[in-house]
Formats: C-alpha cells, sequence, structure tokens
C-alpha cells in the first residue's frame, strides 16, 4: 500500500510539473534570408498578447521587411505590403496598421539594444505603438561621447545607467530611441537573420529592392519550456 501511495504520488508531481505552462512566449519569424526566435517580455504584456494575438491568426504571413537602415533596424507588419495593388514595387509602405493603439509600456530594464524588439509608432503624444508594426534592432557600439550628447539632446531628462552604457558599447544598439518606443521581446537566435535583410539593397524610401515578406509562428508550450531551460530562464 506504501509503494503504491508513492507511485501515485511520484506520478502526480510528475503531471503536475509537465502541465505547468513556460515562464516566457517565443516565437519565430521566418524569411528567405533566415530566421530568429524571440523572447516576448512578460514585462510587457499588453504588447505581448497582442503580437500573440496578431500571430495565432496569421496576421504577419506575407508581409514585408519594408523598412531597412543598416546599423539601425528592420522594420515590418505593415498590412498594406502584402496587398498587391499597394505593395508595388516602388510605392511607399508602413502607413498601414489595424484599428487601434497599443499603450506604451515604458520599462528601466528594458532598452534598445541589439536585437530587441519593439513597437512602431506615428507621431501621437501619448507615444502609443501601432497595432501591429514592429522593428527589430540591428543598431551599431556607442561610444561614451555619443551616449553623453544624446543625453543633452534626444534623451533630455534621462542618464543612460551605466550597466547599459556597457552594453551600448560592447554590443551596440539605438539608444537614441529610448523613452520613446516600447521595448517588448529579444532575439535569442538568429540575429544573423537581422543583419542580413539590414544589408540589402534599397530604394530612396528605405524600401528592399526585393521584397523581403516573412511568415511568424508561436512556439508551441514544449519548445518555450525547452528554450526557456536552454538559456537558463526555467524553473
Amino acid at each position: 500500500m506504501k509503494k503504491l501511495f508513492t507511485l501515485l504520488l511520484s506520478f502526480i508531481i510528475t503531471i503536475t510539473a509537465f502541465a505547468k505552462p513556460p515562464k516566457n512566449q517565443y516565437v519565430r519569424i521566418n524569411t528567405t534570408y533566415g530566421s530568429v526566435i524571440i523572447r516576448l517580455y512578460n514585462q510587457t504584456p499588453l504588447h505581448r498578447d497582442n503580437f500573440i494575438k496578431l500571430a495565432k491568426k496569421g496576421f504577419y504571413n506575407g508581409v514585408l521587411f519594408h523598412r531597412v537602415i543598416q546599423n539601425f533596424m528592420i522594420q515590418g507588419g505593415d498590412p498594406d505590403s502584402k496587398d498587391p495593388n499597394k505593395a508595388k514595387p516602388g510605392a511607399e509602405l508602413g502607413n498601414g496598421d489595424v484599428n487601434y493603439t497599443i499603450p506604451a509600456e515604458f520599462r528601466d530594464s528594458l532598452f534598445h539594444k541589439r536585437g530587441v524588439l519593439a513597437a512602431a509608432r506615428d507621431d501621437n503624444p501619448q507615444k502609443a505603438s501601432s497595432g501591429c508594426q514592429f522593428y527589430i534592432v540591428e543598431g551599431k557600439r556607442l561610444t561614451d561621447a555619443k551616449m553623453d550628447s544624446l543625453e543633452r539632446g534626444r534623451l533630455k531628462g534621462f542618464k543612460i545607467p551605466e550597466w547599459q552604457r556597457e552594453y551600448y558599447r560592447t554590443v551596440g544598439g539605438t539608444a537614441q530611441l529610448d523613452h520613446g518606443y516600447t521595448v517588448y521581446g529579444e532575439v535569442v537566435s538568429g540575429i544573423d537573420m537581422v543583419d542580413h535583410i539590414a544589408a540589402v539593397k534599397k530604394d530612396a524610401k528605405d524600401r528592399p529592392l526585393v521584397d523581403v515578406p516573412m511568415t511568424v509562428e508561436v512556439l508551441s508550450k514544449k519548445e518555450c519550456k525547452q528554450l526557456d531551460k536552454l538559456l537558463g530562464l526555467g524553473s
């Protein structure tokens, strides 16, 4: 009887552990230049959940990376970019959107380091995010002199903490966008894809001369758990 109870308890513990959800949600963005896996931040739940919702609906499948600037970022998510009538060669993209915005979710711990996923937006005073357009930072290394200049200018009123400065100095990013655009995820695998897309030939509007479509998939709970464990983020 005692042995049976022990086996039953072990079974219950195993089932409970298996049923426990992953700590983080991951998505994969696929292109002809490779793919990236992105961890969506739990600190920005509005942006995280919106991205997952759209990805599950297939909203992003077929949209283009329509704006690319080397050493800066690659931008996509405009629904007009998969409309043949609106996305003809040479047409300007970036004005398409869904019929809502996402309130800004600025977090001091989340900054524009190389590889982050962030929300595009228009020039609204609330700095609310586009409901669908996003960018991934390629960035470049910044000197202390450049960061000092940003603090006196574009980032006036904000100081870049030393631990973030160290990252910007050694790995890179786009510090000029901090406190202005919501960062809500980061690349954990495949950053080379971003570099390859950022380097393609483009027109005067920064649109690639050869279209770069994407597909986005939400990874399964099993895959997310495996990634949490691999990255040391699991329980």
